[in-house]
């Protein structure tokens, strides 16, 4: 079963990407629904996270209030780091108990066939620190979601955040130039989603006729 990686910058679409995956039949682990899951109330790593924040950034219902939360982190490193600190470790540890178990699960049936009539298993980690946080290695193929910078800023503006509190998102993160060097595959997600769906195809299928040479960037 191919490992699939998907990442990028943050509003550049990875998981609007990963779900057209999906669609055609690969099995989706989302960094992002882990992440939440892994502070959930009542967790040690929830515990960890008030008494690093305080309980300013709680909601009524004890859950953490992400956009507190992002607003602090995103406005001091260090208070990022220390964040990372307390969820990543958890985060990689079910991510990786997860790819083996489906591997394992796959390695048993008949592999199935996807929608476009392509028959491939595969497995997606949507994580947007994949690269940062060293998952790399777990994934055979790297599949980077990237948007410009406007396009970026727009999309976090949509989402409530003022233009400096996107600049400083976008600028907290890895550089997509950076990301795109260590891809097997760039996605292009300036244009509308049937475009982003064309490229998502075309890898799908490229990916099926892997002969072990890297086809690069879809255009």
């Amino acid at each position: 079963m191919l490992v699939i990686g998907i990442t990028g910058g943050i509003a550049c679409g990875k998981s609007t990407v990963a779900r057209m995956f999906g669609r055609l039949g690969a099995e989706i682990i989302d960094a992002d629904r882990i992440a939440h899951s892994v502070i959930e109330p009542g967790t040690s790593a929830w515990q960890r996270v008030v008494d690093e924040f305080g309980r300013g950034i709680l909601n009524k219902n004890l859950a953490v209030n992400r956009r507190k939360l992002g607003r602090i982190i995103f406005a001091d490193s260090e208070k990022r780091r220390k964040l990372e600190e307390i969820i990543h470790p958890r985060v990689i540890e079910i991510i990786k108990k997860t790819a083996a178990r489906t591997r394992k699960s796959a390695a048993s049936v008949k592999k199935q066939q996807s929608a476009s009539g392509l028959e491939l298993s595969a497995i997606i980690i949507d994580a947007p620190l994949l690269i940062e946080a060293n998952l790399v290695s777990l994934v055979e193929k790297l599949v980077v979601v990237t948007a410009s910078r406007k396009t970026q800023i727009v999309r976090l503006r949509r989402s409530g955040l003022t233009e400096g509190e996107a600049i400083r998102r976008i600028d907290s993160q890895m550089s997509l130039r950076e990301k795109e060097a260590l891809a097997d595959y760039v996605i292009r997600n300036d244009g509308n989603l049937k475009e982003t769906a064309r490229q998502v195809r075309e890898i799908w299928k490229q990916i099926n006729k892997y002969d072990g040479t890297v086809p690069g960037t879809v255009k």
